[in-house]
């Protein structure tokens, strides 16, 4: 008797790659992506950050299975049981996991931080993962990505709502970067330490209004350049925030930037992950309601820190303007974990030009075709924002892994 064959979901093009291999591993359906940049002349298939993130799954789990075309333009992946840092199981020293990013990556790290967290509380093991290498951003990227500290701040606590003690999530930051030339690089070093697996997330009922600012926090960061940036960025964008919250608190952070490893004599190292930027994170009455903007200064120069504090502090309004109760940043883990839940609905408040961007729309037809249900939407009757709640239906995605309460 021949052994069936699993059937693949089969997916087109590059965006949404990561999505769609979280979402694999934690239904454990197979997937065939295809047609991966095939029709880009100079750089076809998958990129370098794609592969890393690729070695990074094949690290976090036991058994899965991926293969390449020739090409790289066309992948299959059959999941296997996400083990974490478990001993024996690809676990080094401390049972912390290390993974390098190379150095042509031009993402940032929260571009492997934010699937990573998504996949961590369905673990076999504790999820201690620390990153290395020349091309570990830790400074948001002009790519989208999100800086360490709007992550840490804006998107690890939400894990509270879930169930999932924030307190047990370690995010250590022992060396910042920002992109290099051509936004290649940094070699900073970040470590994760996710502590919080449970049995099945709890259903989230995030529907009311999201209340009022009541203060604002950020970090104004610096490697390698004056330190009087921060001071800069952090004036500007108080000249801004200050009429309008009172409670304030930007911290100024500054690193030496890191230099090249291997190098054969020491005077021909070059210091790298040179820049600036600013996260502000503004936190509303109503509990586990965030709004955060990242701003980072371009690599090839050019801006001075007064125009990034401001344009960051504008960004800022404009987000906590598109209302909800969870920014564009954070929709993307709470509706993942509202879908693998527990077999409940729940219910998320969301803005009208949020739930409208194409992310979150293919987010929607991506559970559906990985077997969650269709969303329910309804307008907010009792006031004029426009808003829309979101009512989710889990799909009781546990972790089999590990019994735990």
């Amino acid at each position: 008797m021949s052994e069936r064959k699993p059937e693949f979901l089969r997916f087109t093009g590059h965006r949404h790659f990561t999505q769609r291999l979280v979402l694999s591993t934690l239904t454990g359906r197979p997937v065939h992506i295809s047609k991966i940049r095939s029709s880009s002349p100079t750089n076809p298939g998958l990129a370098s950050h794609e592969v890393s993130f690729l070695r990074l799954l094949e690290a976090v789990t036991n058994g899965s299975s991926m293969q390449i075309s020739y090409t790289g333009t066309a992948i299959t992946y059959q999941p296997g049981l996400i083990t974490g840092a478990a001993p024996g199981f690809g676990a080094g020293e401390g049972n912390v996991i290390e993974h390098q990013l190379p150095a042509n990556c031009t993402r940032g790290v929260t571009y492997f931080l934010v699937p990573l967290c998504l996949l961590a509380p369905f673990s076999k093991s504790h999820m201690n993962v620390r990153f290395t290498g020349p091309g570990v951003i830790t400074s948001a990227t002009e790519t989208g990505d999100l800086s360490i500290d709007s992550f840490r701040t804006a998107i690890l606590p939400l894990y509270d709502l879930f169930g999932i003690p924030a307190m047990r999530i370690e995010l250590r930051v022992l060396q910042r970067s920002c992109a290099g030339h051509k936004g290649v690089g940094g070699a900073g070093i970040v470590e994760l330490r996710f502590a919080s697996q449970v049995r099945l997330p709890k259903t989230l009922h995030l529907n009311r209004s999201p209340g009022r600012i009541r203060r604002i926090r950020g970090v104004a960061y610096a490697t390698g350049v004056s330190a009087s940036n921060n001071a800069r960025m952090i004036h500007s964008a108080r000249e801004v925030l200050n009429p309008l919250v009172s409670d304030i608190h930007v911290a100024a952070q500054y690193d030496q930037a890191p230099s090249t490893q291997g190098t054969e004599k020491a005077a021909g190292k070059r210091r790298i992950g040179i820049g600036f930027g600013m996260s502000l994170v503004a936190e509303s009455s109503a509990a586990g309601v965030f709004y955060s903007a990242d701003v980072v200064a371009p690599s090839e120069g050019g801006v001075v820190p007064e125009d990034i504090g401001k344009r960051c502090a504008y960004q800022l309004l404009e987000t906590i303007q598109k209302g909800g109760c969870a920014s564009f940043a954070a929709s993307n883990t709470v509706l993942t974990l509202m879908a693998m839940g527990s077999e409940d609905v729940g219910r998320l408040r969301l803005g009208r030009e949020v739930i409208g961007t194409e992310e979150i729309i293919e987010l929607a037809r991506d559970l559906k075709t990985f077997g969650a249900s269709s969303w329910g939407m309804r307008n907010v009757e009792d006031d004029d924002t426009g808003d829309i709640i979101v009512s989710v239906k889990g799909t009781g995605v546990g972790n089999v892994g590990r019994k735990v309460a």
